[in-house]
């Protein structure tokens, strides 16, 4: 099958640190291409991949802030339209952008939302292409705009060797805070939870521009407790360590999630996820089994003084059954192939 996967331009696909959108890009790429595709992958020219490279900028967006990206926007989806005829199905990650210009073109496309949809402005751009093929990445994402074209939910994978558990995981004696500092995340939740059973909390992080303020006034200060450990960004190689050697990722979220990369990467080193009843936790997470589902702070830290109960290899064999970047590809293949059917049929 030839398939175009078109990216986001803001970060290298796969981003260099945090960049959920453009690691999952990355990994369903590698994956169609390891089943014997032929990909190619439209992106920023930084960017690294087994498929074929198209780039229609040079670099990352988030290098040179200035740039208008509105307008790489508009030549990005120019340069796809124009070889769209080369493709038996196009698989967009830019949310509405390709909506108005390939509803024209007659060739098959679906985009994957990959963010929240809970905005109005989003609800209300979205009812005006209710017949755009659309996949979510959780069913709780959907809830929002439950009347669009979905044409499945797909969770999210990543390559099985990828993270892989630690022989002596766990053992690091502290809780693993991993993403990024924002108000949703509740990062203060993760402290509290680790001080009230006098753990470490290990905190790798990213703190963006936009929550630069909430973290000065929320945050900073509870940094200077001492079971506080705050490591800044780490990589997939640092990840690891840091997740394998944890007790658990504490995720207690305060916003739906539309997925959660970090539970699965926990999962994949073996290490336990203590999340709260958000958004997809309850479709990731195997209550008892691959981690603790709480609704509050007492059962989030009654969760964390139990969690050494868990076993490791489970949480790992769990991991492999659900979710690897090739259950992934093949999921999306599938839907690939009954949009290029129907549209053979109509």
């Amino acid at each position: 099958m030839r398939i175009a996967q078109i990216a986001p331009l803001f970060e290298a696909v796969p981003p260099k640190f945090y960049g959920g959108t453009e690691r999952v890009v990355h990994w369903l790429t590698e994956g169609l291409v390891e089943m014997g595709h032929d990909v190619t992958l439209f992106a920023s020219g930084d960017s690294q991949t087994s498929a074929k490279l198209d780039a229609v900028w040079p670099q990352a967006l988030r290098l040179n802030p200035v740039i208008d990206w509105n307008a790489t926007y508009a030549m990005l989806i120019e340069h796809v339209a124009r070889r769209a005829h080369e493709f038996d199905a196009l698989h967009f990650h830019i949310d509405y952008w390709p909506n108005s210009v390939f509803t024209r073109l007659g060739i098959p496309f679906v985009t994957t939302m990959h963010g929240r949809l809970d905005l109005p402005l989003f609800v209300q751009t979205f009812n005006y292409f209710k017949d755009v093929p659309q996949v979510s990445i959780s069913n709780n994402q959907r809830t929002p705009v439950p009347n669009l074209n979905w044409a499945g939910t797909v969770y999210h994978g990543m390559p099985k060797d990828l993270l892989t558990p630690l022989a002596d995981g766990g053992k690091g004696d502290y809780f693993a805070f991993l993403g990024r500092i924002s108000p949703e995340k509740r990062v203060d939740r993760a402290i509290e939870i680790a001080g009230a059973t006098n753990t470490t909390l290990k905190i790798a992080a990213k703190i963006d521009r936009a929550d630069q303020d909430y973290f000065d006034r929320d945050i900073a200060h509870l940094f200077k407790q001492a079971h506080v450990d705050y490591i800044g960004e780490i990589n997939d190689t640092q990840k690891v360590g840091f997740l394998g050697n944890a007790k658990a990722l504490l995720v207690p979220i305060d916003w739906e999630e539309p997925f959660g990369l970090v539970m699965i990467e926990a999962m994949a080193c073996g290490t336990p996820v203590i999340a709260f009843r958000r958004g997809s936790v309850p479709e990731v997470i195997d209550d008892g089994v691959t981690g603790f589902i709480v609704d509050n702070m007492e059962q989030a830290i009654a969760a964390a003084g139990k969690v050494g109960q868990l076993d490791r290899q489970k949480v790992r064999a769990r991991f492999e059954e659900r979710f690897t970047n090739h259950r992934m590809a093949q999921d999306y293949v599938n839907i690939y192939q009954k949009l290029i059917d129907a549209k053979k049929a109509g």
